[in-house]
């Protein structure tokens, strides 16, 4: 891939351009094997380039670490067919460990998992540039399977994708709206999701026929999907409820249009007269009555579809999906034509043609139902507090934000229990009021199917949850949406089980709730807010006492995973995030959110899709049916401890009075927001320092200058044993418990890929000298932190037992290292111009560094 990269910049990129890269590229190699003379060299070479050629420079390094990431993702994807028995072996494996077939079986079909894609500003790419990727790696997997005489061809293909992404713009000009985001989620599901899902519930359904004896089910969706893209209102004012409406407008037209595609195949495919009496009932006088049903099929999606376009050429208010009894509104009207189907042709002696085609559509019916995706609505409990406040004083009730919390559950209480409307007929002008009244008129007016749960991020106490309970009645939802109270910050997580006690004993809430509950439990704000360790183990504590108080009360707990991308915000390898988990935590069921490069990450290629459901799903089987024991008290005690003094040393570094300025000065936090990532700002509020930055900017900074600081600071307190007793206890945890070892691995995983070299450059260029000092305090916890890893783990390197991951990040430090030098060099030349007087091709020179770090750390926030 490099040298097809550099065919493009020989024979476009300008006079010398080529020579200057693979200069760049030779004084890296060089420094980073430890030669003094090519680091002093590579410096003098890019601190004199002038802002056109750092340009040029920094978008080829760029464009090489992006094409590198395409070349592993078809890597693993080779692996991943390579290794096509392995569901046969995993589920073979639970029968050997004792684990009878029928309880795999039964076990396989009650974890239902969903996956929750959301629209969190992470990805840096822009879209145009993401599909050159795939096509190039489309292209690369054609190769693979090409006869020789024909591989010239493709390679031809790969040459011509990557000139045109040289000549393509980098850079999105304008910030994503929040129906651009919706576009492209939904785009997804065209490219990647539509068939990768039958394909894998295929292989899926064959590996428990040979295992169990029993397939899957025609109507099992063992996963499924949620969307946040364009219900996700919290700290985003671009998410309306005319955006609300629009967002499920266009997922309904998507599958509409989907479907209409497939069953034209299908009908193609079914010209079979044989059928069963029941079938010959519903198309007594036709020859082919498989076509007859399915040409009924057709038009009424073809009119759905045509609706929704006609709904989404009209301006507000009235947008939104006309009822017609010619128009699909549930799954139901696809899915149960679709088994009558099926049925005739298995009555019949047409099994092999049942499980064809016909299979496939059913399957995507049970797991995209006619909206590809039910939409999530978030809002703050703040902002709900306000909306009831304003309410409150416009009725002579007082002020509802004043209030305890006793007076407050007490009111909302006696409102639910109330027969008459809370809401006077004309609401006080309050935008908090109208923006939250708004938002559920919006949602009453979606058909079955649109929508999925009400998620209340920042909740605190049980008020919260009521409040939303009786703001959906007023605002005429009916049913409601269920209620996800979600706990974020470590303050939250440790009150969180007594506040799901006590709601589940007032009886009222108990009936709304019925036999299951739905908690959401957040990793950034934890993290964030007492780091890395005290909030794996603030999760990890919340999780077990949440589910103890759920079988206490008699109720199913499903548990949703508010995740990250990177190890600082909860993200890390699948199978270790669930083998993590406490006994009993995914037992019914899992939903996780997926957010902005961890989309592509997972589903950027059909195979790796792939690869991502069947780790979903074994480890989740294999955690239910085999889960880990419960930790002994000694490790809790020990744990206690760890996480406090964790907690302690890294509020210590964030409370420094110098920690701010150097933060802003040593990372491109403020250059950030040039970037045009996504919709939702990056601040809860325009003033306020950290605490008012929201979790995916913090870690991104961090990720930029490679010190990755969010993701292992106070670490070194937990790993550091005080006592023999201490160093043995830790070896115990490490060999016996699962959690600890999965937070060992993932602290293993960012502490490699941090850099000193290139943290020390930035503090040197960009932080004032009286601010260096800290850099320096900072720079030895980090090498405290690698040092307890290594002493723990008894290594000489890091990951020694993870060869494939250090050969990852051993190839792209020399390319890195260029690409962070331009970035210090140009911070410091943006900074003295300032932004406002900045060149324009200085600030898109910066970014394409930006760009290319990432791409390098696979990394954003």
């Amino acid at each position: 891939m490099g040298d097809r990269l550099g065919d493009t910049l020989r024979s476009s990129g300008g006079p010398g351009l080529l020579d200057l890269v693979e200069e760049v590229r030779r004084l890296a190699k060089g420094a980073r094997a430890g030669r003094a003379e090519d680091e002093a060299a590579l410096h003098a070479l890019l601190g004199e380039l002038d802002t056109q050629r750092a340009h040029a420079v920094a978008r080829a390094f760029a464009h090489f670490l992006a094409l590198a990431n395409v070349a592993e993702s078809r890597h693993r994807a080779r692996s991943h067919e390579r290794e096509q028995t392995s569901l046969v072996g995993i589920l073979s494996r639970l029968v050997a460990s004792g684990v009878s077939a029928e309880e795999i079986h039964e076990r396989a079909l009650r974890q239902p998992i969903e996956l929750v894609l959301t629209a969190h500003p992470t990805q840096a790419t822009r879209r145009t540039v993401l599909a050159k990727y795939e096509r190039i790696a489309e292209a690369l997997a054609e190769r693979a399977a090409a006869p020789e005489a024909e591989s010239a061809c493709v390679d031809e293909r790969v040459r011509r994708e990557i000139a045109t992404l040289w000549h393509t713009e980098d850079l999105r000009r304008l910030r994503p709206t929040p129906i651009d985001e919706a576009k492209t989620t939904f785009s997804l599901f065209e490219r990647v999701l539509w068939d990768s899902v039958p394909a894998f519930l295929r292989e899926w359904s064959d590996a428990l026929l040979t295992v169990t004896g029993k397939p899957l089910p025609l109507d099992a969706a063992p996963i499924r999907f949620g969307s946040w893209v364009g219900g996700d209102r919290d700290g985003n004012p671009y998410v309306t409820p005319d955006v609300t409406r629009e967002a499920c407008l266009l997922a309904r037209w998507q599958a509409a249009e989907l479907y209409e595609r497939e069953l034209c195949r299908l009908q193609d495919e079914l010209s079979v007269g044989t059928a069963s009496e029941e079938l010959r009932a519903l198309a007594p006088d036709s020859g082919e009555p498989y076509r007859k049903v399915l040409k009924g099929l057709i038009e009424r999606v073809r009119d759905t579809r045509r609706a929704c376009e006609e709904a989404l050429g009209v301006a507000s208010p009235t947008r939104s999906l006309r009822s017609s009894a010619s128009r699909l509104v549930t799954a139901r009207e696809l899915a149960e034509p679709l088994a009558l189907l099926h049925r005739s042709l298995s009555s019949v002696g047409l099994d092999i043609v049942a499980r064809g085609r016909l299979l496939d559509v059913m399957r995507r019916v049970a797991t995209f139902g006619v909206t590809l995706a039910p939409l999530d609505i978030r809002q703050h409990a703040d902002v709900h507090t306000r909306a009831l406040d304003a309410v409150t004083r416009a009725l002579d009730l007082g002020s509802y934000s004043t209030w305890s919390e006793e007076e407050r559950r007490r009111f909302l209480l006696d409102e639910l229990a109330s027969k008459r409307p809370l809401l006077p007929r004309r609401l006080p002008e309050d935008e908090a009021l109208r923006d939250v009244i708004g938002a559920i008129t919006a949602c009453a007016e979606q058909p079955e199917g649109s929508l999925g749960a009400y998620v209340i991020s920042g909740c605190r106490d049980v008020s919260d949850v009521l409040a939303v309970h009786l703001l959906q009645r007023e605002g005429g939802l009916e049913p409601p949406l269920r209620v996800v109270p979600l706990f974020e910050t470590l303050a939250d997580l440790e009150s969180a089980p007594a506040v799901v006690d006590a709601l589940l004993s007032i009886e009222p809430v108990r009936r709304r709730v019925g036999g299951s509950m739905e908690i959401m439990i957040g990793y950034s704000d934890s993290a964030k807010d007492a780091g890395r360790v005290a909030s794996a183990w603030a999760l990890f504590e919340a999780q077990e006492k949440l589910l103890a108080v759920a079988e206490r009360h008699g109720v199913t707990l499903t548990l949703f995973h508010g995740r990250g991308g990177t190890i600082g915000r909860g993200g890390g390898p699948i199978t270790l995030s669930i083998w993590s988990q406490p006994p009993g935590s995914v037992r019914d069921g899992l939903r996780v959110t997926i957010q902005g490069e961890a989309i592509d990450a997972a589903f950027g290629l059909p195979e790796i899709a792939a690869q991502t459901f069947e780790l979903y799903t074994t480890a989740t089987l294999e955690s239910s049916l085999r889960p880990p024991p419960a930790p002994p008290e000694r490790f809790r005690k020990a744990m206690d401890a760890m996480a406090k003094r964790a907690a302690s040393s890294y509020r210590r570094v964030l409370e420094d009075p110098r920690f701010f300025d150097y933060f802003q000065a040593a990372t491109p936090e403020r250059e950030l927001g040039l970037l045009n990532i996504g919709s939702r700002p990056a601040k809860r509020s325009a003033q306020g320092g950290l605490g008012t930055l929201r979790a995916i900017p913090w870690i991104f900074a961090w990720t930029q200058n490679r010190l990755l600081l969010p993701s292992w600071l106070g670490a070194h307190e937990a790993l550091e044993p005080r006592t023999d007793e201490d160093r043995a206890v830790l070896h115990e945890m490490m060999t016996e418990w699962p959690f600890f070892a999965a937070l060992v691995d993932l602290l293993e995983m960012v502490v490699a890929k941090g850099d000193l070299t290139t943290a020390s450059l930035y503090d040197r260029t960009l932080v004032p000298h009286e601010l260096r000092s800290l850099g320096g305090e900072l720079m030895g916890l980090f090498e405290r932190t690698r040092e307890a890893i290594l002493t723990l783990r008894d290594q000489r390197a890091l990951l020694e037992s993870n060869p494939v991951l250090r050969f990852g990040v051993d190839v792209r430090n020399p390319y890195l290292h260029p690409l962070s030098l331009m970035q210090a060099e140009l911070l410091r030349r943006l900074r003295a111009a300032g932004p406002e007087q900045a060149e324009p091709k200085l600030v898109d020179a910066l970014l394409v560094t930006v760009h290319g770090v990432a791409a390098g750390m696979r990394n954003t926030g």
